[in-house]
């Protein structure tokens, strides 16, 4: 068996845009295992989890740009991580007025 080829940030090129029940959101802080206090758009500080096919393949820090797909039950404290975006797509989302917030 040979070892999993893994793709760099350059060769995703596709940009996910929030569906209507999605959130964009801040990475605040890391709590440990697979999960993250965000800061939404919406003003609600949830408490995330990373999904468990992003867990090994994709590297959340603090700071990062996350969408958020909060869960139907405990709406405003709890989320499901689904997507991070890189520097260039967070340029594009500030360019196209989805992203208002800022990092801080």
């Amino acid at each position: 068996m040979g070892k999993k080829k893994v793709l760099s940030e350059e060769a995703l090129k596709k940009l996910v845009l929030p569906a209507p029940g999605d959130v964009v959101g801040i990475a605040q802080k890391m709590l440990g295992y697979d999960r993250i206090l965000v800061k939404c758009q919406d003003g609600h500080e949830r408490l995330c989890r990373i999904r468990g096919k992003m867990k090994r393949r994709v590297w959340i820090r603090e700071g990062d740009i996350v969408l958020v797909s909060p869960w139907d039950f405990q709406r405003d404290k709890r989320g499901d991580i689904f997507w991070r975006y890189t520097r260039a797509q967070a340029y594009m989302l500030r360019k196209k007025g989805l992203l208002t917030i800022d990092r801080g």
